[in-house]
Formats: C-alpha cells, structure tokens, sequence
C-alpha cells in the first residue's frame, strides 16, 4: 500500500510540474512559454512577473543570466519572457523600442508597448493574475522598456525593476492617480549605458541618480533622498556588501548602487531574490 501511495503521490508531483511549465500564451507574436507556480488556483489571483531581455538578446537567454522563472514556485508567481522583435541588419539582433535612446536604432516604430500590454491582457484572459502585482523586470534594453511601460501603462504596472537602463528623457502624460513603483539597479563602473548618463548613437539618456530623480518628481515627492544603512551583496565578484540604497517617496522609488559594477554583473546568489522581495513588497498603491 505504501509502494502504490509513494507512485501516485510520484505520478501526481510530474502531473503538477508538466502543467506548472509545459503552458504557452500567444499575444500575436508567437507563442511563449509561461510558467505558472506550483499550487496555482484559478482562484487565488497570483502576482505576474514578465522579465525583458537586452538588446541582441532573447527571453530564454536573459532568465538563463537572472534566472527569475526558477524562483517562480517559491514565492508563487506567473512568468514570462518575451522575445522583442529582429531589426533590419546584418546582425538581425532583437531589440525592444523603447525611449529615444534605445533600441530602435534601423527606425522600425515597432509598438512594444502595445504588445507587451497586449501579452499582459492576453495572460489575464487565461489565468487568475492579481491586477495589483504585475511586475515587470528588464536589464539594459529591457530596462529601458520597463520604464517606458511604466509611463505608457501606470494603471497596469504595480512596479518595474530596472537593471542598467535608465528612464525616457521626458516622462510624459498625466501623473497618475496610483504611481508605478520604481527601482533603478546601476553600477558605477557600467561601460555602455553610463551610470551618470550618457549618448547612445548622439542621443542622450539620464543618469541613474537623474532617472530616479526624474521620477520623483514626476510624482510630486521630495527629490530630497535618503539613504538607509542596509547594503546589498548584488556582485559576487566585488567584496562584501557593496551595494548602497537611495530612496524617494518613502521607499516608492529606489536606487541601488553597485560600487564599481559593470554593465553586466556576476549576479550573487541573492540579486535575483532581492529583486523579487521588492517587487512583491510594492504592489500597486492604494487609490488617493
């Protein structure tokens, strides 16, 4: 009897996994794998976390640097990475069009925005999604994209983790009634989008301090920051904990600093679940 029970309970354990990654979602681009956590109910809304990948890279190969989908069990929430479309070059890279700056360098006007708002409904019309933790993370290019949604579609993102990307020069439109949460990660050492800001291809972008700063105000907060005593371990390759924090609007916006950090960092075993923990510990904020 307990040979049969430890089989069933075997069987019903691969049933779960097949089902927990073997699902797609199709937003007009293709289908997509979406990971959705093991003991998802139809009816416990889950958070949706969608991971944006750099330019000339893919979805797959960008959780395969931060690995977010493998922490999509434990804390219980719906994935996916999509891939941004090929530009017209030799090199035929993906890219997402996201700000001025980057990434639509061939002049494409592909609407990312559209589609990747798209892919979010699209995820909602299919599963139980908890509307006040859609979470969106992106590294360069798709850090860019994030804070490009995050002015295109306040009213959907809860939050946007940004690692080496930096916000629009203008952040446009109507301030909204429930402000996006913002956290910016950027090493000071990072070679191609300058902590301090720069050009790309002669077109400017902010600065990491000047990208949160940029939100704050927007929002109407304080540009006044402070900066709490926690550091963070985000690079494995830099000694201790060598990340600093900057906060506005109590927390709502945040700044993470990797003391001498590159573009791309050797992420500690911690980055990605200090990614997470923010993310969920910001849903979106209560109506004023």
């Amino acid at each position: 009897m307990r040979i049969i029970s430890s089989v069933q309970f075997f069987v019903c354990w691969a049933i779960a996994v097949e089902c927990a990654v073997g699902q797609t979602i199709d937003a007009g681009r293709g289908s997509l794998p979406i990971v959705v956590p093991l003991g998802y109910e139809q009816e416990k809304p889950a958070p949706l976390v969608v991971l944006l990948h750099g330019y000339t890279g893919n979805g797959p190969q960008q959780d395969s640097y931060m690995k977010v989908s493998s922490l999509a069990h434990s804390y219980g929430f719906l994935f996916v990475a999509p891939n941004g479309t090929r530009e017209e070059s030799g090199a035929r890279n993906r890219f997402w069009n996201a700000t001025e700056a980057c990434c639509d360098f061939f002049g494409s006007n592909v609407e990312d925005s559209t589609y990747i708002r798209r892919l979010i409904d699209e995820v909602k019309k299919n599963y139980a999604v908890d509307a006040n933790r859609v979470f969106l993370i992106g590294h360069s290019n798709g850090g860019f994209m994030s804070h490009r949604l995050a002015v295109d579609h306040p009213d959907t993102i809860a939050a946007i983790a940004s690692l080496a990307g930096a916000a629009p020069n203008k952040l446009t439109g109507v301030k909204p009634k429930r402000p996006v949460n913002i956290l910016q990660i950027h090493g000071t050492k990072d070679r191609l989008n300058l902590y301090q800001g720069g050009q790309i291809r002669d077109v400017k972008y902010p600065g990491a301090m000047e990208t949160v700063e940029k939100w704050a105000e927007f929002y109407g907060w304080s540009t006044k920051a402070t900066s709490p005593p926690k550091k963070l371990d985000l690079d494995k390759q830099l000694e201790g904990n060598e990340s600093t924090i900057t906060q506005y609007g109590n927390g709502s916006v945040e700044l993470w600093t990797i003391h001498d950090g590159g573009h791309i960092p050797a992420l500690s075993e911690t980055f990605t679940k200090h990614v997470i923990e923010w993310l969920m510990a910001h849903p979106k904020m209560a109506r004023n």
